[in-house]
């Protein structure tokens, strides 16, 4: 990212390794990953690149920002084919640059190869240590290409068992979109941590992807979910289903529910609109504050504020304004412009503010430097008092899955009491939702999900050079 950025609230909240979208049967594949990636944008604002084969001929475009500013018309139509796969990138492991930017792509023994990869592979280092043991050449630091390498060593033996055989190899969480010249592949780890979902064309071509907002701004049907655990393969030939691995509990990360996937999406069969309503609602039966009117810093906590507004019977009002037109970029201010990275994008409205008792909906803290700078913008503007209530248990331990908060050190509520933080944030009170009351939101069970951020139960331990090597990032 281009050091004349501003640091934005944005930069202080938990974010997502990436989001993939594959097409299969379309004439327009590209146009059509392009509209996928622009829904999936949330899931990473670093990179974006989309690969397309018109009849085995393949063309890839990527770069550094944001979809709608990497591809333009002239663009996308030197993408042509009707089979397309697309990523955007935010970095959790790898460096921040183009080179790392997905899909990756090779060609072996002429075939091509390309991957798009969401999650993170806790064995990766030990892989890709073997790998180069055996002379294999990384041109990237990202872990996705250590399936490409095992994919390119193994293709020999047909492309079913390569693809058996290279992901029994893989430990972690990984929704993976592979590419050969006429066949796309979709890939999920038995455990499910990050979702995947099928659709259907209007034209009968099919689409895969992270969540089901892309299918809906390209009008595909919902078909299911990929399996946990499950290889689908698609070309002209058939559509083929492989459960190469025993069948095991799944590891959904409910962080999808609570904070990172689109509240128009179904996420592991679960409405996200819904899901955060429900948080609230719990939440405020939980905590039973007291106050004048309840309020979400937008957009963050807006649907479980929705939520406790309605059981509380409490009054949901807006008490501070996003603007939305703050770009990535812009002039930084002079010294004497205290806090303008947090006033640039939310101002509050202080006559509405002004001697009221404040309850604020958020739906996570991570670090706490933003939520500070906000309840001190709150007091600045007349409120009497403020509390908050937090959509989910205190975000204590590390994430090795692919999510960016790797340490502990980071964590405002590993390193502090919920009393210290609650004075650190300049609250009156400050209360968070159960892990029972999380898990009852969503309407599915503990075992259903991986909950290792709220309760250290890591249910894939990483590799221990992979653990020292993220937690010195």
């Amino acid at each position: 990212m281009d050091s004349s950025c501003a640091v934005t609230d944005e930069d202080r909240r938990p974010k997502h390794e990436c989001g993939v979208c594959g097409i299969f049967g379309h004439e327009d594949a590209a146009k059509l990953s392009y509209f996928g990636l622009y829904a999936l944008q949330h899931r990473g604002q670093e990179s974006a690149g989309i690969v397309a084969s018109d009849n085995g001929q393949v063309s890839i475009h990527k770069a550094m920002g944001l979809v709608p500013e990497i591809f333009s018309e002239d663009i996308l139509q030197g993408l042509p084919g009707s089979m397309a796969m697309g990523h955007v990138r935010y970095s959790t492991c790898g460096a921040s640059n183009v080179t790392n930017s997905q899909p990756l792509m090779v060609n072996h023994r002429g075939t091509t190869l390309a991957v798009a990869h969401n999650g993170n592979l806790v064995n990766s280092l030990e892989l890709r240590y073997d790998l180069e043991g055996k002379g294999s050449i990384f041109q990237t630091s990202m872990d996705s290409e250590v399936v490409l390498h095992l994919l390119a060593r193994t293709m020999h033996l047909g492309l079913e068992r390569a693809l058996t055989e290279s992901f029994s190899c893989l430990r972690g969480a990984y929704s993976i979109l592979l590419m050969t010249d006429d066949t796309l592949v979709a890939v999920r780890d038995p455990g499910g941590f990050r979702p995947l979902c099928l659709g259907k064309l209007a034209n009968g071509g099919w689409i895969v992807a992270s969540e089901t907002c892309a299918l809906d701004l390209v009008e595909a049907e919902y078909v299911r979910d990929i399996e946990p655990g499950e290889v689908l393969i698609i070309n002209k030939q058939e559509m083929k289903s492989l459960f190469p691995w025993p069948k095991q509990r799944t590891n959904f990360c409910i962080f999808e529910q609570v904070y990172f996937a689109r509240p128009d999406s179904d996420i592991f069969g679960i409405n996200v609109y819904e899901s955060r309503k429900r948080m609230g609602e719990i939440l405020a039966r939980e905590s039973g504050v007291e106050g004048d009117f309840v309020m979400p810093f937008p957009d963050s906590g807006n649907y479980a504020a929705i939520g406790f507004s309605k059981e509380s019977g409490i009054p949901l009002e807006m008490g501070m304004i996003r603007n939305h037109y703050v770009g990535r970029t812009f002039i930084q201010p002079t010294q004497s412009m205290r806090d303008f990275n947090v006033r640039v994008k939310l101002n509050p409205v202080r006559s509405l503010l002004k001697d009221k008792r404040v309850i604020i909906v958020e739906d996570s803290i991570i670090r706490g430097t933003t939520g500070k700078s906000r309840v001190q913008a709150l007091r600045e503007a007349g409120a009497r008092e403020v509390h908050m209530m937090v959509s989910c248990p205190p975000t204590r331990f590390a994430c090795y899955y692919g999510i960016d908060f790797p340490s502990s050190d980071q964590l405002i509520a590993a390193q502090n009491s919920i009393e210290e933080t609650a004075a650190y944030l300049g609250l009156d009170s400050l209360h968070y939702l159960s892990l029972d009351g999380l898990v009852e939101a969503t309407g599915l069970n503990k075992d259903d999900f991986c909950l290792a951020c709220f309760n250290a139960v890591y249910p894939v331990e990483p590799d221990r050079n992979f653990k020292k090597d993220i937690l010195e990032l």
